[in-house]
């Protein structure tokens, strides 16, 4: 793993750094393959607004010179962890008048084309609650309800499963977003008071409307999921995890594997 602040190479953080502090900040994460970060408008777009929200000021144009530096030692295959702190500050919430710091955390490995993944999981039982307006979408540093359910699902073997918030409405995954298939429609929460808005899943409903491909997004109530046809989740790392079998009850995949090869999921820019 290499670490950047600001595209500068470093091993180190401030004992100062709210984001350490107070989880103040956002990131996003990305594969990047063959020197290029997939999805990078995306990726930008999400970083811009979490920044415009949280009144972040932040030089975006760091992630390209570090970039860069990866490219010019053959290092760029991999995944990178961009993450945004308003970097230090003294005690308590009050902002601190100053540019945010950019952190680019990269991990090297071996980039594959994107094929889909089958897994087994089910229902969480603990439940996400409501977000403040302003963080409704937003990837913030605040990922404590996350680090819950996933200790939940590792207690219960699965490596994915469905969360539900306190309304009992179908949010997403723990690290992913979800579509379903209910009386053949295809449906993805609408996340209008929680959850992520993943970079995955908009490339999935921009490609979904291209090809025509009806997809609801709406409220999905927890009584709904007796009828769930298919299920598949995604993320930016992978565009697909299909669900064969959720509270071990079969589910069809065959739709899914349709949709990827209809939507071209193996090819991911």
């Amino acid at each position: 793993m290499q670490c950047f602040r600001n595209a500068q190479k470093v091993s180190d953080i401030s004992l100062f750094d709210r984001a350490f502090h107070y989880g103040d900040g956002c990131f996003t994460t990305a594969r990047i393959r063959h020197g290029k970060i997939e999805l990078i408008h995306l990726h930008i777009a999400r970083l811009t607004l979490a920044c415009e929200r949280l009144f972040l000021q932040i030089n975006l144009v760091f992630i390209e010179e570090t970039l860069k530096q990866l490219n010019a030692h053959h290092l760029a295959e991999g995944t990178l962890k961009i993450l945004i702190s308003r970097g230090e500050g003294q005690r308590g919430y009050s902002l601190p008048k100053q540019n945010a710091d950019l952190w680019v955390f990269y991990y090297p490995q071996q980039v594959k084309t994107f094929q889909p993944d089958f897994i087994e999981c089910g229902v969480l039982e603990q439940r996400i609650g409501i977000s403040m307006p302003n963080l409704v979408g937003l990837k913030s540093l605040n990922r404590l309800e996350q680090v819950l359910l996933k200790q939940e699902a590792d207690q219960k073997g699965w490596v994915e499963a469905l969360s539900c918030d306190v309304h009992d409405s179908i949010v997403e995954g723990i690290s992913s977003n979800c579509f379903f298939q209910i009386n053949d429609t295809w449906i993805t929460p609408e996340l209008r008071y929680n959850g992520v808005h993943g970079v995955m899943r908009a490339e999935i409903l921009a490609r979904m409307q291209r090809y025509q491909i009806n997809c609801e997004q709406r409220l999905v109530n927890v009584d709904e999921i007796p009828k769930i046809q298919s299920l598949f989740f995604c993320n930016a790392l992978n565009s697909m995890r299909v669900v064969t079998q959720l509270d071990q009850r079969s589910l069809d995949s065959h739709a899914c594997l349709r949709l990827f090869n209809h939507l071209q999921l193996n090819q991911i820019f």
